[in-house]
């Protein structure tokens, strides 16, 4: 696959505050090396690294930051999901909003109970990862989550990768499996909506094959569908912008880094969100043009 030109919007990674690996600064350097223009900093229910890097970007300086967060919404009334969930992001939320961080908060406290049963039933079943938790979870983690147990799996030799141990392990139907808590779509996308933010559903390949959920999800407020996801082809990332286009919903796309499996540059050499889908997303939080 050709890419037009090189990446400039990246409106979905992660940092070490949810499950991502590079520090909140570390990422926000990448951003610069590379010559990101606009990002929304996307960890799992949690603001805190935008909330890290937010005082070291000055105004009309790159990249342009907007307050990010996803949330692994329950929907297990919609047949045919993958661990029935739906992954709703969200874009421009008030950071002080204190009802949203009420529910992020809670959030993470589920994620961290689910976190720590995964970890007993992995002792139960001989894969004990209790001495390698800690240095996988790293410091600074706000929103602990299946990335941080899988990465302990491998360094203590139950896993040869994080992928590896992500589908052999710990996915749904896995050994290591515990059911997610938390928020349904709708409850997400209400949070996301009352914090003032625009909701998008994440990497959705069958969006036009499951139209009727957007539908749905359009009926309960989602504004957005993510149809520049890394890891679509020129066949997905068309289907899914054709979805968008004619659902009127904005098209929005990003490198889902963690950095687990490629560096910042790497993923973005994989990725090309166009600048229109960055300057859309701004002029429907009513903020200014990027410009330049």
């Amino acid at each position: 696959m050709t890419l037009p030109r090189r990446n400039r919007i990246d409106l979905h990674c992660h940092t070490a505050r949810s499950d991502g690996v590079l520090e909140p600064a570390g990422l926000l350097a990448a951003m610069r090396e590379w010559g990101i223009a606009l990002a929304a900093i996307t960890d799992h229910d949690t603001l805190d690294g935008f909330r890290e890097v937010r005082p070291r970007v000055a105004p009309g300086t790159f990249p342009r930051l907007l307050p990010g967060v996803e949330i692994n919404s329950i929907a297990h009334d919609i047949p045919g999901l993958w661990e029935g969930e739906l992954h709703i992001l969200g874009y421009g939320m008030d950071p002080d909003d204190a009802a949203f961080e009420a529910a992020l908060a809670t959030q993470r406290r589920l994620r961290g109970e689910r976190a720590g049963m995964i970890v007993e039933r992995l002792r139960a079943l001989g894969m004990p990862v209790d001495e390698e938790l800690p240095a996988a979870m790293g410091p600074g983690v706000s929103s602990p989550g299946r990335p941080h147990i899988a990465r302990a799996l491998v360094a203590a030799g139950h896993a040869e990768s994080v992928d590896d141990a992500m589908r052999r392990i710990l996915a749904r139907g896995a050994p290591g499996y515990v059911p997610r808590q938390g928020l349904g779509p709708r409850e997400a996308i209400d949070a996301i909506r009352a914090a003032g933010g625009i909701a998008s559903l994440a990497h959705f390949r069958e969006a036009a094959e499951r139209a009727e959920v957007v539908r749905l999800l359009q009926d309960w407020g989602l504004g957005g569908l993510e149809a520049y996801y890394v890891s679509f082809d020129d066949a997905a990332r068309a289907a899914v912008a054709a979805v968008a286009v004619a659902s009127g919903l904005l098209a929005t796309g990003g490198s889902d880094f963690h950095g687990d499996t490629w560096t910042y540059a790497e993923a973005q050499a994989a990725c090309h969100v166009p600048d229109t889908a960055g300057e859309a997303l701004l002029v429907a939080l009513g903020q200014s043009p990027l410009g330049g």
